[in-house]
């Protein structure tokens, strides 16, 4: 059993790149992916979300991929010519006007426009060259095995809870059917007193029998209680299952529920009605632990 809840992360680097990933996942109905990743990444969008469904089948996904380029090969200057060409000539002009040392002036002109970005620059590539994708799936896997093993570890504790509200629940189910007999007695008792009532104290047994086993049918627990038997036998095989499980579970707790509820509108007993409480209780308990398995 995994839960959504993880974190990973990882950090990568060669001649060229560094990149430093980190993954962290909550529980989601769906398997949703959001990825804030830098522009030379793009290209490798797709393989990075195919590698997250190979690994993660539910929850909310986000990644976060930073690349820094640590390589004076990736760096190349820029000259914004559009701007140098018209101040120089300017002036050149303006020197030649005043006689003054062209060679000298230009050159000692053109140290101070150097150190402003405004004419020229070093920026990085914006090609990444043949290195960066295996460097970066590689890193993502890194990370990823991480979420893996934090989901993993908190799967385990959330099955030992689980089975033991599982372990509670059969014992609470094993006293209510034990109170079978005192729901049909609750309703003979009712009947003939209704029934003396109605008719004094002349009543026909067969017509009181036939009546009762009409009424003790649609009062029956039974079948509720032989079904949640089998649903606690098929919960304890989904807490065992290595593979997703939390939709199966949350079907499964939906259909216990409502077992659970029909017992409780069949009966006005106080022993049952306090079972039944009982029982709700732990399947809610149950509810909000699996709404974070995968």
């Amino acid at each position: 059993m995994k839960s959504m809840t993880g974190f990973g992360k990882a950090a990568n680097q060669n001649d060229t790149y560094q990149i430093d990933i980190e993954v962290k996942t909550v529980n989601q109905r769906f398997l949703d992916m959001q990825l804030r990743i830098p522009k030379e990444a793009n290209p490798y969008e797709m393989a990075i979300r195919q590698l997250i469904k190979a690994n993660l089948q539910r929850g909310r996904i986000e990644a976060y991929v930073n690349v820094k380029q640590i390589s004076s090969s990736t760096k190349e200057v820029c000259v914004h010519w559009e701007l140098l060409d018209p101040l120089l000539n300017e002036i050149q002009q303006h020197m030649a006007q005043t006689k003054l040392s062209i060679a000298f002036n230009t050159a000692h002109t053109l140290n101070h426009l150097l150190e402003r970005a405004d004419f020229i620059e070093v920026i990085e590539k914006q090609e990444v060259d043949e290195t960066f994708g295996e460097l970066l799936l590689q890193t993502f896997e890194a990370a990823l095995a991480q979420v893996l093993a934090s989901r993993s570890s908190e799967g385990d504790k959330i099955q030992q809870v689980l089975t033991d509200y599982t372990v509670e629940f059969e014992a609470v189910l094993k006293q209510l059917a034990k109170l079978s007999e005192l729901f049909e007695a609750e309703y003979r008792d009712r009947f003939e007193a209704k029934l003396k009532d109605w008719l004094g104290a002349q009543v026909d047994e067969t017509r009181l029998l036939t009546e009762m086993a009409i009424l003790l049918e649609k009062g029956d627990i039974h079948e509720e209680l032989d079904r949640l038997v089998m649903h606690g036998q098929k919960l304890h095989c989904l807490l065992t299952e290595t593979a997703p499980v939390g939709r199966e579970l949350d079907f499964l707790l939906q259909e216990m529920n409502r077992e659970v509820n029909t017992i409780g509108s069949k009966s006005t007993a106080i022993e049952i009605k306090n079972k039944v409480v009982q029982l709700k209780t732990i399947l809610e308990k149950i509810r909000e632990q699996i709404q974070n398995v995968e």
